[in-house]
């Protein structure tokens, strides 16, 4: 054992003995559970990735509290890669990547719209936030390579499955009828819906008994009334398509049906529609429905949420009018949204005024609050990830081996789902966002050769 683990064991240990003779002895366990628990990070530093990606469902849980599961297991996971890298037990070459040419410019319109921003304070509060998701990033990168990533689909789809499950029959997690999992948002929990269908998909596709096949089928069944008690339209919409795409890539298993197999196909296709239509809620089809009058423009009295969508679109055309270059500064967006008749025309409080309301569409607010530069990078850096899963999905494809293409088209599926949220939710600091794209860059290193093989499975 080197000299910096044993130091730092040290200091825990003296940390845990002073804990024991102050006024606060009962804090000397979670010292010695936070030692056992660097101990395991420093081993298995992957186990703490794939911890973050178990709790990101279950943050609400924690919301009232200053500190969280999430940011005990992040902090630990800092520190403990902080310490490889400096023993060179990480190389410093596992942070190459494709993107960096994206991100960097992306950071630099940042900085120089946080310099100039309207309100410094608020710009501070807002990179913070960016920078927690954005470490992630680097955390990829650094171990993703020794990701079990059949392992990362299996915890993905269960966590966000159990978040749903508990959504569908608690009334707690529920605003309006709509349900919100344990996050404060509907359209939040349908982005993590969305995020863990096609992962859930592939271990369906790939099960190999009949118990294995029933469970994952049994995730699906419990995501799809998750999406649908959301009554999210854009959620919708996001898991139509990648099931679309899914089918496209697997189109050379429907050549295993047989003329005999269509009887059944159709007997299915008979029971599943009609059932799903009468099980649908009869607000959210008429959702659905107001989507189809978008064309004679949106009737803000029909329905109010596509009307504030429009005001968004309005307010931050007005931003990047007014301020192009680089922007009115990171998280400003609010603050400019409130001092208009919008904010009082479609405000949703009662006892507390919601005037300070986002973009809900991260590439408007980008524009709006860092510039068409920074905008343009951060497009640019979400392109460049989903070319990165193309690549290695061609990759492994023209090598012959389907089982890691199958992968690469999953979790691609889940950026891309990611991106199409983007449209509709301000959430730049998502971390499944920038997990995701770290992940196509180590895929398709990988897939070309550039790096050490890795197992599926």
């Amino acid at each position: 054992m080197t000299l910096l683990p044993v130091s730092f064991g040290l200091l825990l240990g003296l940390a845990c003995l002073l804990l024991l003779a102050s006024p606060w002895p009962y804090l000397a366990p979670f010292v010695l559970a936070g030692l056992v628990g660097m101990a395991v990070l420093y081993r298995r530093p992957v186990w703490g990735l794939l911890g973050l990606v178990v709790l990101v469902p279950f943050e609400g849980l924690f919301r009232d509290y200053e500190l969280s599961g999430a940011k005990l297991v992040g902090a630990g996971l800092i520190l403990v890669l902080v310490l490889q890298l400096l023993q060179r037990r990480l190389p410093e070459t596992r942070l190459g990547s494709n993107l960096w040419r994206a991100l960097l410019p992306f950071l630099l319109c940042v900085l120089l719209s946080l310099a100039f921003s309207e309100n410094l304070e608020v710009s501070l509060d807002n990179l913070r936030e960016l920078a927690i998701g954005m470490t992630l990033f680097g955390i990829t990168l650094l171990i993703g390579r020794e990701l079990n990533l059949l392992l990362l689909c299996r915890l993905l789809a269960l966590s966000v499955a159990a978040t749903s499950a508990i959504a569908l029959y608690s009334v707690k997690y529920q605003v309006g009828g709509r349900a919100i999992g344990l996050l404060q948002d509907a359209n939040y929990f349908a982005l993590l819906i969305a995020v863990a269908v096609p992962p859930a998909l592939l271990l369906l596709l790939r099960a190999k008994g009949l118990a294995e096949r029933l469970l994952w089928l049994a995730v699906l069944v419990v995501l799809f009334a998750g999406m649908t008690k959301t009554d999210s339209r854009s959620g919708l919409l996001v898991v139509l398509l990648t099931c679309a795409i899914c089918a496209w890539h697997h189109r050379s298993r429907l050549r295993l049906i047989r003329p005999r197999h269509l009887g059944f196909v159709m007997l299915g296709a008979a029971i599943v529609v009609p059932l799903t239509v009468a099980t649908l809620p009869d607000a959210y089809i008429e959702r659905i429905k107001l989507l189809g009058a978008l064309s004679s423009g949106v009737n803000a009295h029909q329905d109010a949420s596509l009307g504030r969508r429009a005001s968004y679109v309005v307010v931050g055309t007005r931003m990047i009018g007014d301020a192009p270059l680089l922007g009115a500064g990171p998280g400003t967006f609010p603050l400019h949204y409130a001092k208009t008749g919008y904010a009082k025309a479609f405000n949703e409080g009662f006892s507390v005024p919601d005037l300070y309301r986002r973009a809900h569409n991260t590439y408007l607010e980008l524009f709006a609050e860092v510039g068409i530069p920074g905008g343009l990078a951060f497009v640019a850096l979400i392109l460049m990830g989903l070319r990165n899963f193309q690549c290695a999905r061609r990759a492994w494809l023209a090598a012959g081996d389907q089982s890691r293409a199958d992968l690469a088209t999953h979790l691609g599926l889940c950026l891309l789902s990611i991106a199409l949220f983007l449209l509709f939710l301000s959430i730049p600091n998502h971390k499944y966002l920038w997990m995701f794209l770290a992940l196509s860059s180590v895929l398709r290193l990988q897939a070309e050769g550039r790096e050490l093989p890795w197992k599926a499975s």
